[in-house]
């Protein structure tokens, strides 16, 4: 029946208990409708959550008077992390957990198990078991995951997370302070490793590669580039299978796989690619051009400026996020920050008749590290 239908369960718990009285409930059900926030509308947030939250409310409503030993809620490792492209999934999860703290807090059993993927099928199969590998979270085979259910159940906390992490890949992702009390994100903080899967060469290695390449080879290059990154997140077996006069919708792309695609190529040129950049030039061959035409504005070295800047602030972020914790600190750190950002833009020239905007399109590597520090470093 449908569980988030009230009367339908009352109906058949009256049918199921007529004989045999009800013990224990095991809530699985669930599904999936990924997109980016953007692309999400009532309806398609509403689908998601119903069978999760709406459901689970019933349950807990429907068997709260009756005396079970168990009341397990099958929720998601979404919900602890978020996951890209899955807000409404995490939202919905996340609702699960803080129900078992609420059964818990008034005496009623309950053990919502944030699960990562598992393998075998199911909602993780496919395309969204291949993402989650790459992100650090290998399938969990069946007998492992129920022998983990059964330790959480009999260990009696209200929430527990079982997943099969590689702590490398997943830390290295920068991941919420949650994580930083864990020895091998704490070693990832300081030398992120790299996804062996996707060839890899910082943004100054690939125009020093470019620039000793003839003019008539650097756009094929790039083209290549574009490919080889297209192919490990589409999941074709290799570069040579991605047509670069194909859209990237015909290639099988779609509004998670394109911020992937954009999130790789950004890591590999150190150009600050918006969003929707896939499909704002539709074909490999469109992408690489672009590309082609970013790397070329740094030529003359304000290019690698930008990309040494926009490193040493995601090493920042990295550091502010997951390592400050005291209120009064963050607020002073924010204040910084606001100040920092003002004097990037030029807000702050009329307060101090122009002589202290930072002329940064001019600045060299050196310069943009010495005025970090004297912002940031006092």
């Amino acid at each position: 029946c449908d569980v988030a239908d009230r009367a339908a369960v009352e109906a058949l718990l009256t049918e199921a208990c007529a004989e045999v009285p009800l013990t224990a409930v095991v809530h699985a059900a669930g599904v999936v409708d990924d997109g980016v926030v953007e692309s999400l509308t009532p309806e398609r947030v509403a689908a998601v959550l119903r069978p999760k939250a709406d459901a689970a409310w019933v349950l807990h409503e429907v068997t709260r008077d009756m005396d079970l030993s168990a009341f397990v809620l099958f929720s998601s490792f979404a919900g602890v992390v978020g996951g890209m492209g899955q807000a409404s999934y995490a939202a919905a999860n996340t609702f699960l957990d803080a129900l078992a703290g609420y059964r818990r807090a008034h005496g009623l059993p309950a053990t919502s198990v944030a699960w990562g993927p598992w393998a075998g099928g199911g909602m993780a199969a496919g395309e969204i078991q291949e993402r989650a590998r790459r992100g650090g979270l290998s399938p969990l085979p069946p007998e492992r995951a129920l022998a983990a259910l059964r330790q959480a159940v009999d260990h009696g906390d209200a929430v527990v997370a079982v997943a099969d992490v590689d702590w490398e890949r997943f830390g290295a992702g920068g991941r919420a302070a949650l994580f930083d009390g864990i020895p091998e994100v704490r070693r990832l903080r300081e030398q992120p490793i790299p996804d062996e899967s996707v060839p890899r060469e910082h943004s100054a290695e690939l125009r020093q590669r470019l620039a000793q390449l003839p003019e008539s080879e650097r756009a094929g290059a790039l083209v290549e580039l574009v490919c080889v990154h297209t192919a490990v997140v589409l999941g074709y077996a290799n570069s040579a299978a991605v047509d670069p006069a194909r859209t990237f919708s015909e290639l099988g792309c779609d509004s998670l796989t394109a911020v992937e695609i954009r999130n790789q190529l950004t890591a590999a040129t150190g150009l600050p690619l918006a969003a929707g950049v896939v499909f704002d030039h539709p074909t490999p061959a469109a992408l690489a051009e672009e590309l082609g035409a970013g790397l070329a504005d740094g030529a003359d070295g304000t290019g690698d400026s930008a990309a040494v800047g926009m490193a040493a602030l995601e090493q920042l972020e990295g550091a502010l996020v997951g390592g400050v914790s005291d209120d009064l600190a963050r607020t002073r750190i924010a204040e910084r920050l606001q100040v920092l950002a003002a004097r990037l833009t030029g807000a702050d020239a009329e307060q101090d008749g122009g002589s202290g905007t930072a002329k940064f399109d001019d600045a060299s590597d050196d310069e943009l590290f010495d005025f970090i520090h004297r912002e940031l470093g006092r």
